[in-house]
């Protein structure tokens, strides 16, 4: 077995805000066109004054219309700039979502496989709001907001009185937005959990339509589903309110903004101070100084929103890390080891598993038994190196299970677990694990788990579409297409968690064969069971009980001495009365 090393990209400011970085070269190009747009933002205010304070009193229509060609000159390249930079960032929001959908996709399902508050289920939707809100509005208004000053300035060099108001009107404009902040960032974070566990509370009902219709329990759920509802909509009515005075507020000082600039500069031309042109061009200049301050109130909610789903996806790329690097090149021989592997749920004091302790050979297969409850199925996918960070080492040909990515290890091992889950495609793409199907080996598996001759029966036979086929799959030939997708390619290791749960008789002969066939091809089977007819084919047997090793060893010794075990047991009961009768 090789090992091949992939370069490790260690960036401190994590995985989302490197892939934000590395687009500051687009953004920086939407900054110069912004400057461009902003920069000839002025040509209005330009062209006024020179109209009412040159045109006007020359009565030149030479002047007016060589001024006039200069203005729409400047427009237009100040629309192309405006639609250069629309499109640039609806490219990089293309960009950022290719660079990131892949990450998201695996992050979404490797984050279900850890109790955390990471909401993978929202992934695409944050994605969504982060990829929309960066090529929108709310990202113009932070391009654009550098250039208050600027415009300011202009106005100051037309008249102080205006450049005193404009920043006024600026700084009152900004503590509406930093209080807006403070008045309904909690209010809209507590609103959108509250929907946020509603939908989840709906959508994870709708898993189990047939029992809800079944047994009516619909009005039951509809009064659970109802309270949540009317909290979320109060809590959302609330948010709305806060942003709606924020808002109201918003307007009024805009509005006032308005008046008062035409106000202020018609006492300045009464008292001559400043032109008539003057007048009309402070107040087009000031409410487009204004304009950023006022579209970030405004766009206020949306930043809020869109910086918890940053948030969300940080947390949900960080908490799915692959933490894999080393790309599995050959077939691994298969030895499985664990060592003290104890496994702790969130809030739970006592562990799930606790100081488990056995090694699993090649060409063997081991079955584990327990009650239920004993930790088997953790058991099951911390072999497999999935499920919540165990304490202790799993290791696959002494190395840990979890250095290799899941990519390049997950041809060589096989798991079926107790829940099977088939996906859309045919059955052939189900047993090839909905990759490349090569057919040879698809026929392969299902022999090997005795399905051929049952999906030969099948309306197209293996290229029956699984929503055909699955409606009328039984329990146990789900399992055993499940089975044959884990026997697929010949793993060298095979970890089975409960597979004779739903067979038949002729379904468990099946399963037993297949055991034969795996140990004739080197293969490492971990059969995981409470039922004891699998004890034909173990070699070596494990027994857990309340999430503890109970024996582990050959099969033959571990039975013997459980033997051994009940024996003395039943002997030292019975021999409890007498002994009380002697006495």
């Amino acid at each position: 077995m090789s090992v091949s090393m992939k370069p490790k990209n260690q960036v401190l400011r994590g995985e989302l805000s490197a892939v934000l970085w590395g687009l500051r070269r687009e953004f920086a190009v939407v900054g110069v066109f912004s400057m461009v747009v902003n920069l000839l933002m002025l040509t209005p205010t330009i062209y006024m004054l020179q109209v009412y304070d040159r045109v006007m009193v020359s009565q030149s229509y030479l002047t007016l219309l060589v001024v006039s060609v200069i203005c729409m000159f400047l427009f237009g390249v100040m629309a192309f700039s405006e639609w250069a930079r629309s499109v640039l960032l609806v490219r990089t929001g293309v960009k950022l979502d290719q660079l990131l959908s892949h990450r998201v996709f695996k992050g979404t399902f490797l984050a279900y496989l850890n109790p955390s508050d990471s909401a993978p289920a929202k992934a695409f939707s944050d994605l969504t709001a982060l990829r929309q809100f960066l090529t929108g509005n709310g990202v113009f208004a932070f391009f654009d907001s550098p250039w208050v000053p600027i415009y300011v300035a202009v106005l100051f060099l037309l008249h102080p009185a205006l450049g005193v108001l404009a920043l006024v009107f600026a700084v009152v404009q900004g503590c509406i937005a930093w209080f807006g902040h403070g008045l309904s960032k909690e209010a809209q974070r507590v609103a959108n959990g509250a929907q946020a566990q509603t939908q989840g509370f709906l959508s994870s009902k709708l898993r189990n339509v047939d029992v809800l219709v079944s047994m009516g329990m619909l009005d039951g759920l509809y009064r659970r589903w109802r309270d949540k509802q009317v909290q979320a909509l109060l809590l959302s009515g609330d948010a709305q309110q806060k942003t709606g005075v924020l808002t109201a507020v918003s307007k009024f000082v805009r509005y006032t903004q308005q008046s008062l600039s035409l106000g202020a500069g018609a006492w300045l031309v009464v008292v001559g101070e400043i032109s008539p042109g003057a007048m009309i061009a402070a107040n087009v200049l000031m409410t487009r100084a204004l304009a950023p301050i006022d579209l970030l109130v405004s766009t206020w909610p949306n930043f809020l929103s869109t910086k918890e789903a940053y948030e969300r996806l940080r947390t949900l790329l960080q908490l799915s890390a692959p933490g894999r690097t080393d790309v599995l090149t050959s077939r691994p021989v298969g030895q499985l080891s664990l060592e003290n592997v104890t496994v702790r749920l969130p809030g739970r004091a006592k562990p799930v598993l606790d100081g488990v302790s056995f090694v699993a050979l090649p060409g063997t297969v081991t079955v584990v038994l327990g009650p239920s409850g004993s930790g088997k199925s953790t058991l099951a996918r911390a072999m497999m190196g999935i499920g919540l960070l165990p304490e202790g080492r799993v290791l696959l040909d002494g190395r840990p299970i979890t250095d290799w990515t899941r990519e390049s290890l997950g041809p060589y091992v096989g798991y079926l677990p107790q829940d099977i889950e088939l996906f859309d495609g045919t059955v052939a793409e189900n047993i090839a694990r909905i990759g490349e199907v090569d057919s040879n080996a698809v026929i392969a598996a299902a022999e090997a788990a005795g399905l051929h001759q049952m999906i030969l029966r099948f309306p197209k036979g293996y290229d029956t579409p699984m929503g055909q086929a699955g409606s009328f799959l039984s329990g146990g030939q789900r399992q055993r297409i499940g089975l044959a997708r884990a026997l697929y390619g010949e793993p060298s290791l095979v970890v089975l968690d409960e597979p004779n749960a739903n067979l038949d008789d002729e379904g468990e002969k099946a399963l037993l064969n297949a055991m034969h066939w795996l140990k004739s091809k080197g293969a490492n089977v971990v059969l995981i069971s409470h039922r004891p007819g699998v004890l034909s084919v173990a070699d070596r047997v494990v027994i857990l009980q309340d999430g503890q090793l109970v024996a582990s060893g050959p099969r033959d010794g571990v039975l013997q001495a459980l033997k051994e075990q009940r024996e003395a047991a039943a002997l030292s009961a019975a021999s409890a009365p007498a002994a009380g009768v002697s006495a």
